[in-house]
């Protein structure tokens, strides 16, 4: 049988990416961009011949860059969400969206390789930057102070660590933003989610967590108070990688998280955007059945180029 797509959410999903098209207009709010949705390792990845990643390839370039927020704001300032291996792209990118003004500030969730070594980009090696602000936790911030090559960053004034906890908010022009400390694989440093919010709307991102049951907050009752959530996505199920142990890389699977939420009501449902995706995970292809039972479910898939206005 055909699926069919609810239709508020693609109407939703239209809409936001329809709001792209206006993205070299005067910027008067609070806009939050989606620079990338892959997974850490990204899309192609580095010895996958499978066809997941053989059809990636090309002309050469990544068809997905890794997982990645870019804010925009009023005062002509911008924020980069997570220092991926793809800062390069990202960082242009998002300087053209801010009419070419490069962001002053960086926020890092965690030291996983897809969310912070694209620091080393700031070093005198490459852009030699001046203490762009990097906000992140406590033992994160020790991490970067501690180990090289991070800690020649601070050394030469490349970056500015800025500690931020929990308890916390720190404030941008008409921006508010919380941490929310999440249960993850802390090897290194603590993992964070976001909580953003702006003058009419807020905006919750969470890309990586081991599971939701194992959080001290309510992940159903956190997202009916939010207009939007972009949560992990990193694979569909339990079936996707069968020569890894999957208990070893916790996430929510897809198809968890829509049996938790299936009988919300639509416009609850619509807020859900999947991101953070492993190769391996067919919510890369719009032709899947995967990515269709997302949409008919009434969820929504994030993609490169969305835009979030608060």
């Amino acid at each position: 049988m055909k699926m069919k797509i609810n239709k508020f959410s693609k109407l939703l999903r239209i809409f936001i990416v329809l709001s792209t098209l206006t993205s070299n207009r005067l910027i008067c709010q609070v806009s939050i961009h989606v620079l990338g949705i892959a997974q850490d390792a990204g899309r192609p990845q580095a010895g996958c011949i499978k066809a997941c990643c053989v059809d990636a390839y090309g002309d050469h370039l990544p068809s997905s860059l890794r997982t990645s927020l870019g804010i925009t704001l009023p005062d002509s300032n911008a924020i980069l969400v997570e220092a991926t291996p793809d800062l390069t792209a990202q960082w242009s990118h998002l300087s053209k969206l801010n009419n070419n003004i490069s962001p002053n500030t960086i926020l890092v969730t965690h030291a996983h390789i897809g969310h912070y070594t694209g620091l080393i980009n700031l070093g005198r090696e490459a852009m030699n930057t001046n203490n762009i602000d990097v906000f992140s936790g406590p033992r994160f911030t020790n991490f970067l102070k501690n180990n090289g090559p991070w800690s020649q960053l601070v050394e030469f004034n490349n970056i500015h660590l800025r500690e931020f906890n929990e308890k916390q908010s720190i404030h941008f022009s008409e921006l508010k933003i919380r941490a929310l400390k999440v249960p993850h694989r802390d090897e290194y440093s603590e993992t964070y989610g976001y909580l953003f919010e702006g003058k009419t709307k807020t905006l919750l991102f969470i890309p990586d967590i081991d599971k939701w049951a194992k959080w001290k907050i309510d992940i159903d009752s956190l997202i009916k108070t939010v207009n939007y959530a972009l949560l992990d996505g990193t694979f569909y199920g339990q079936s996707e990688l069968p020569n890894r142990n999957l208990s070893e890389i916790p996430h929510p699977f897809v198809s968890e998280s829509i049996k938790q939420w299936e009988n919300w009501e639509a416009k609850e449902k619509a807020k859900v955007f999947f991101i953070h995706f492993n190769h391996s995970n067919r919510l890369f292809d719009s032709r899947s059945k995967e990515y269709l039972y997302v949409y008919e479910k009434g969820f929504n898939i994030a993609a490169t180029g969305m835009r979030f206005e608060l």
